[in-house]
């Protein structure tokens, strides 16, 4: 059997209304991944831009399940995908005054099929990277 779920957890200094805000609304969705068209919606399309060239779509899905500071789920694809689908899933829970965050990215292989590694490696890195950034953002200031 091959690995082919992306599994990342990360620990945030935010309640998880906070961090579930950051994974739902369009202005803070900008602030760590890409803009979105729209706040994310269950059961409605969502489309992700390009922030970085001319603000096309780069990430697209279906939001397949929403509970609210618990765990979200959509499919998801990026052009190299042409079209196949894969699956993210969020969930929170609460730990030591803050957040922890695990995302699982999974159906990668199916949708990619031979090119499977490649596509795996640059999602996993791309994951890095945007989990600096909501390190970062989603946080609640420590008082002076």
């Amino acid at each position: 059997m091959t690995a082919t779920t992306i599994t990342k957890t990360v620990f945030l200094a935010a309640p998880r209304e906070l961090v579930w805000d950051f994974l739902t609304k369009k202005d803070k969705l900008a602030r760590w991944f890409h803009p979105a068209e729209e706040d994310l919606r269950e059961g409605e399309a969502y489309t992700l831009l390009d922030q970085r060239s001319d603000m096309s779509r780069i990430c697209w899905g279906t939001v397949l399940e929403m509970r609210p500071h618990d765990s979200l789920v959509y499919t998801f694809t990026v052009k190299p995908l042409q079209g196949a689908t894969t699956t993210v899933r969020w969930s929170l829970r609460d730990a030591a005054g803050g957040t922890q965050l695990t995302l699982e990215h999974e159906g990668i292989e199916k949708a990619a099929g031979e090119a499977a590694f490649m596509m795996l490696s640059a999602l996993d890195a791309g994951w890095d990277e945007h989990f600096g950034r909501l390190r970062k953002e989603a946080k609640v200031p420590v008082p002076a």
